[in-house]
């Protein structure tokens, strides 16, 4: 599969809106790993892991520690919380905007 390279300035931004827009960086109160997390609605939570919070994710450890591994979309219930949390303290706004 080739690479989108965009040239248009329009596309350009397009392209970052849809990848970063309303990304918000959050720790997780826990294990204090970082992620980048965007709220689309009540029922929709984007989170965009680093390698580096990976490692810092004491329940991703243990369930990857379990056989067969970490199943692919089970999410950390300490990250959840520490999302739910920046919601309530109005640090993380919910709703899509202008389509993203």
């Amino acid at each position: 599969m080739g690479l989108f390279a965009p040239t248009r300035q329009e596309t350009v931004e397009d392209q970052r809106l849809y990848l970063d827009g309303r990304l918000r960086e959050i720790a997780c109160l826990d294990c204090l790993a970082k992620v980048k997390v965007k709220k689309n609605s009540e029922h929709h939570t984007a989170v965009q892991w680093t390698d580096v919070a990976l490692g810092h994710c004491q329940e991703f450890a243990r369930l990857s520690g379990q056989p067969g591994g970490r199943p692919v979309y089970e999410t950390c219930s300490r990250l959840m919380a520490s999302i739910d949390r920046a919601v309530a303290e109005g640090e993380l706004e919910v709703g899509a905007q202008d389509g993203y």
